[in-house]
């Protein structure tokens, strides 16, 4: 599958791969500013932004899908930033391509299974009919009887678009298989090796995605698996403390 993605500066290539419902735009920012001494890569991942749509959704087809980027663009080795979902498919790629990989940042997620705290969201998604609404707000209206957390809504509501010669909306992400598939994504990744290159797990304080008994999981997997919390914090690290993350994320490439 050929993602959709931009790429910024020169240097060494870094590959950002994004959370659950997201999409390159939201690490457009940070990566624009990590350029400075980097080919920074931003890609939507399949289901999810510009990229193409399928009914096949895990981990294992992404890792592929990630694999066809490198070789067509001629990357042999990069670095990986994953958020959320995008950190376990990093480490699933890791295990998978290690000779594809150096150093690995993983931002606020562990290996472990999760609970299903999405299907909420899932739920509420699939109930809507975007094609009947005429604004944006009366899309945001609807939402907020179940999601009542704006920032939640606002970062959800990134993923309509308008239909192009028809009235109405529809969802850039492919709702069918996210949630069709959503039990994969959320279950504990499995290694296939351990991985032996340099990898940082950064945490958000405030989350809970990451706790102090996880560590030893990720330990006997990963044995060089460094761990950092940042403060004033949850789960989306980069966009509650970006300056923090940039400086972490450069000292860390760097060294």
């Amino acid at each position: 599958m050929k993602l959709n993605y931009k790429s910024f500066g020169e240097g060494n290539p870094v590959l950002i791969l994004h959370g659950l419902f997201g999409m390159l735009d939201n690490w457009q920012q940070f990566a624009k500013r990590l350029a400075s001494g980097y080919k920074v890569y931003i890609i939507d991942l399949r289901n999810h932004g510009r990229s193409p749509h399928s009914d096949i959704f895990d981990y294992d087809v992404m890792s592929e899908d990630l694999a066809l980027f490198l070789d067509y663009h001629h990357i042999s080795q990069t670095d990986l930033i994953g958020h959320s979902m995008g950190g376990k498919l990093a480490l699933r790629f890791a295990s998978l391509y290690p000779n594809y990989v150096d150093k690995t940042i993983i931002i606020d997620i562990g290996i472990k299974k999760y609970k299903p705290k999405h299907r909420p969201i899932l739920k509420a998604l699939n109930s809507l009919n975007l094609s009947q609404f005429t604004t944006r707000n009366q899309i945001d209206d609807k939402l907020e009887e179940t999601i009542p957390n704006k920032s939640i809504r606002k970062f959800l509501l990134k993923n309509v678009s308008r239909n192009i010669g028809k009235h109405g909306y529809h969802w850039k992400m492919n709702i069918e298989a996210i949630t069709n598939n959503y039990d994969l994504i959320i279950d504990k990744i499995e290694l296939k090796n351990n991985i032996i290159n340099d990898c940082l797990f950064i945490k958000g304080v405030n989350s809970d995605y990451i706790l102090e008994e996880d560590k030893k999981d990720i330990l006997l997997q990963i044995p060089n698996a460094k761990f950092i919390t940042v403060q004033n914090a949850g789960h989306w690290v980069h966009a509650e403390q970006a300056k923090l993350l940039l400086d972490i994320v450069d000292k860390y490439l760097s060294s």
